[in-house]
């Protein structure tokens, strides 16, 4: 898949855009979104992500276009847990409703930003160290054993991050609006708000861990990481509104993404073996017998993951919501 320098800059430079059209029209003046305009919102960016996958199939091969929605679709479903944890954070500091789109909107940045420098790293170790694939798929093991023991339970907003801001930096009790910083008798504090800002900020550099060795199981194209990543991040501040109390029925959810993860943990495993050297076995050639997992097989099983975890969720509380 050839892309040039002058197609990454037009796609970072709309991506930005879309951001900037987002600040201006709905976060610069603090409210909370209606149901109505969650919904349209969420649905115009994912009818936008389904097309741009539709066209890198009808332009590169619907190779790439299989990679681009199955890493489209696994980002989705980690950036839908990620929002769980933002509910946390917004809870436990008691964050106004109105002023929460502001929160998601920095924080949205920030995981982009994160995201994108760990794309570039990830990009550089693939294209140089191809044993790297072992560690990814390691590491994707490893978080998904963590993953399907979570809990959500800790508060971020008394975490080792938020304890250590607070002790360093002049907070007040209260929010001031929407503000960051407020002058209090001639003296300048920092607010509440700068705090969420952390704790989201720390948040998404754990979730950059974790998303971006998954979504390199599945295509080792930089641009379709980017993209993938992009549209997955776009209309997620509608989407917190949209299933807010939705959120809180995903049950199964960590599950589910600890299936997927394992699943593309021993994907990326297999694909060391294939292109790899090993100096003490198999005569010092790489494995040839070990079976590379096509794409359409990774986007089905992903699919289906997701639907059986939502649909078992939903199952379940809805049962104990009768019995309540």
């Amino acid at each position: 898949m050839a892309i040039t320098p002058l197609i990454w800059i037009i796609t970072i430079a709309i991506t930005i855009g879309f951001f900037v059209f987002e600040f201006f029209a709905h976060v610069r003046t603090p409210h909370t979104p209606t149901i109505g305009e969650s919904a349209r919102w969420s649905g115009f960016y994912i009818g936008l992500a389904l097309l741009f996958g539709v066209g890198i199939g009808l332009v590169s091969g619907w190779d790439f276009g299989g990679q681009y929605f199955a890493g489209y679709l696994t980002e989705k479903a980690l950036s839908i847990d990620n929002l769980f944890v933002f509910l946390i954070v917004m809870t436990g500091f008691a964050v106004p409703r109105q002023f929460q789109q502001k929160v998601l909107m920095i924080g949205i940045v920030i995981a982009l930003i994160m995201r994108g420098a760990f794309i570039a790293v990830g990009a550089a170790l693939i294209e140089n160290y191809s044993w790297i694939f072992y560690i990814f798929g390691a590491l994707l093991l490893v978080l998904a054993y963590r993953q399907a023991f979570s809990s959500h339970e800790s508060d971020p907003a008394h975490g080792r991050v938020v304890k250590l801001a607070r002790r360093l930096l002049p907070i007040t009790d209260t929010f001031h609006g929407d503000r960051v910083t407020v002058k209090i008798e001639g003296k300048r504090f920092f607010t509440p708000m700068l705090l969420t800002i952390v704790a989201i900020g720390f948040i998404d550099l754990v979730f950059a861990v974790d998303s971006i060795p998954a979504i390199y199981g599945l295509t080792d194209e930089a641009y379709i990481v980017f993209t993938a990543n992009a549209f997955a991040l776009m209309g997620l501040r509608q989407l917190y509104f949209l299933i807010g109390g939705l959120l809180e029925r995903l049950v199964y959810l960590a599950q589910g993404l600890a299936v997927i993860l394992g699943f593309i943990g021993v994907k990326l495993v297999l694909h060391a073996l294939h292109v790899n050297e090993l100096p003490f076995i198999n005569g010092g050639r790489s494995v040839e017998w070990a079976p590379e997992i096509p794409i359409w097989f990774s986007l089905l099983f992903i699919g289906l993951t997701v639907a059986v975890a939502t649909v078992l969720s939903l199952r379940k509380t809805r049962g104990e919501l009768r019995a309540n």
